[in-house]
């Protein structure tokens, strides 16, 4: 039986605990909050037993064997390098942290404690996601030669998560000045690691980030609206292929939508996530001259959850790891740095 704490408890610290909690062979024995009393509330509406306020006195007072790292973005670093220290396993949300430097220092640490690490990109739990992966690792596409992935969200033009205007869930998420990296820092993490899991690295990138008119004076209330918006990233992967990857929070119409387009000299591959997390279409063979698709029915694949559950039991090293939350947040940094110098980045 995997013992396992959640550290923070807030909306994505809740379903973790109801993620992990649907596990065989894995018990939820601590929350670990600076807010111990809403805490205390959480692990009495799910039975969990012991309730901490920080992290140094979970690490000395309870028997764990790996936690779940869920607190803001800043502090991922700082918690994970004392777990580890501590000689436990983790999974830390996204993104790993907040720039290459200490997403490095996490992975080297992680490496010395010789420990299982894994980053909760989420949508590694696509089964169709999973499915174009293996097509293109196989080499069943090709020599890939295109890629095209978006990251679409419309909570800007949009109220279906509830209105920005008046709501500091959203207000931060637009203020540099409140932590904000923008919708690149944001769900960046989520694109980069979508388009570049199945199609490969990448070894240069151009980034161009923008920032629309939103408020008089680009302000509202203690919030000033300066962190991008939108993001296009033009990409060259280690084999020369082109990648597009784009993201914005202006899309009418798509509340939170991720495809990716795949082509190869042997056929190619595209999924749309809002349609279906299992269906995929694949040109291959006789239809690549009739330019016709077929529709294919990926098999269920394991979550994140389970996958960091099942690693810790067998010892075997599991995807995504902290190198690859290191490797996508160089990505990301140079996203920044392009943008900035309105030139090419090599990541070689």
């Amino acid at each position: 039986m995997v013992r396992l704490a959640i550290i923070g408890t807030g909306g994505m610290g809740r379903h973790h605990i109801r993620r992990f909690q649907e596990l065989n062979g894995c018990q939820v024995v601590a929350l670990c909050d600076v807010q111990r009393e809403a805490a205390r509330e959480l692990a009495d509406q799910h039975q969990v037993p012991e309730v901490y306020g920080n992290v140094t006195d979970l690490i000395k007072n309870c028997q764990f064997d790996a936690a779940s790292v869920v607190v803001p973005d800043r502090f991922h670093t700082v918690v994970t390098l004392e777990l580890l220290e501590a000689g436990k396993h983790v999974l830390c949300e996204k993104p790993l942290a907040e720039n290459y430097a200490d997403a490095q220092k996490m992975t080297e640490a992680a490496r010395k404690a010789g420990t299982i690490n894994m980053i909760n990109l989420s949508y590694r739990d696509l089964p169709n996601l999973q499915a174009v992966a293996g097509l293109c690792r196989s080499g069943e596409l090709g020599d890939i030669r295109h890629v095209e992935a978006r990251y679409y969200q419309s909570w800007l033009v949009s109220k279906a998560w509830g209105d920005w205007r008046t709501s500091e869930t959203w207000l931060w998420r637009l203020s540099s000045e409140h932590g904000s990296k923008g919708v690149l820092g944001d769900v960046g993490v989520h694109i980069v690691d979508f388009a570049t899991f199945p199609a490969g690295h990448l070894r240069r990138i151009f980034c161009n980030l923008k920032t629309f008119p939103k408020a008089k004076g680009d302000r509202i209330g203690d919030y000033a609206l300066d962190a991008n918006d939108s993001a296009t990233i033009f990409g060259e992967l280690e084999n020369g292929a082109q990648a597009v990857i784009h993201t914005t929070r202006w899309a009418t119409g798509h509340n939170n939508d991720l495809t990716l387009h795949v082509y190869g000299t042997k056929g190619a591959a595209r999924l749309d996530q809002r349609v279906s997390d299992r269906e995929y279409h694949v040109c291959l063979g006789a239809n690549i001259d009739a330019a016709e698709w077929e529709t294919v029915q990926a098999p269920q694949t394991p979550s994140n959850y389970l996958r960091f559950v099942r690693s810790i039991e067998t010892g075997q090293p599991e995807q995504p790891d902290f190198a690859r939350g290191a490797e996508v947040q160089r990505v990301l940094d140079a996203c920044f740095v392009s943008n900035e110098q309105q030139a090419s980045v090599a990541l070689d």
